[in-house]
């Protein structure tokens, strides 16, 4: 609270999510969560001068009830579902936990990705037309946030690779379990930041106001004019593209993971 990271209601939502991950899954599963916070809030105050410039997206600032729900809403499933199925068998395991953590290495790489790329001189192209947009709005992409999102899903997958195997039901897991979880995670991560570019550049709600002839991503826009909706589905947020990338995450992982240990 005291570097403004959350709002209240961000903050009772993160005790939420973060009391649940550490009864569940202990230290390795907290170190997880951690991993994707820190790193986030740190990278979140580079650049920040230019960052409060960005006028035409929302939540710019402390992270809300909703954000944090968005981004660590899937995990926190996942690590529930670890808990209370009665399947404890080698590929149940290794899907739950791959899935815990592909969630939030798509939520760190999305991050990673936006926060390098907005920082970028020169404008982002839309993923979708490849046509320049504005920086910051959804959709758009550049080679350094791109880049930043890859290394984004590789540090949580290798993180996940150290600490997963101390859980003491994974203890059993094949030696080779680190190297297929990082690799399995990582790209759950990936999966995941395109997702959400995607779903951010078709059917999340853009704006534009036509009193400054700009686009944006809220309603009123911050000269206080109404901005009429011009692409996507009216309430598909961007909070919403999150919860969807970190599910597409997880997918991918415990895919992936039951792909190395289904017939085990």
């Amino acid at each position: 609270m005291r570097v403004h990271a959350l709002t209240r209601g961000g903050a009772i939502a993160a005790f939420v999510v973060g009391a649940l991950t550490f009864g569940i899954g202990g230290l390795a599963y907290t170190a997880i969560l951690l991993a994707f916070f820190v790193s986030s809030i740190a990278l979140g105050r580079l650049g920040k001068a230019r960052k409060t410039q960005l006028t035409d997206v929302g939540k710019l600032g402390a992270r809300d009830a909703a954000q944090v729900l968005a981004n660590g809403g899937v995990a926190t499933l996942c690590a529930l579902g670890l808990a209370v199925a009665s399947d404890r068998s080698t590929a149940w395991l290794a899907i739950a936990v791959c899935g815990f953590a592909g969630a939030y290495a798509a939520a760190t790489a999305d991050t990673w990705g936006t926060e390098i790329g907005t920082l970028v001189r020169g404008r982002p192209r839309s993923i979708v037309t490849f046509r320049p947009i504005a920086t910051g709005l959804s959709g758009g992409v550049t080679a350094a946030g791109t880049l930043a999102e890859f290394a984004g899903a590789a540090f949580i997958g290798l993180i996940a690779a150290f600490v997963l195997p101390q859980l003491p039901a994974l203890r059993d897991l094949h030696e080779t379990f680190p190297l297929a979880a990082a690799a399995a995670i990582t790209l759950g991560g990936i999966a995941g930041a395109l997702t959400d570019s995607l779903l951010g550049g078709t059917v999340q709600e853009l704006r534009r106001c036509p009193l400054c002839d700009r686009a944006c991503e809220i309603d009123p826009h911050t000269c206080g004019t109404r901005a009429p909706l011009v692409r996507g589905i009216a309430g598909f947020s961007n909070d919403l593209v999150n919860g969807a990338a970190t599910l597409a995450g997880a997918i991918v992982a415990g895919a992936l993971a039951l792909v190395c240990y289904g017939a085990r």
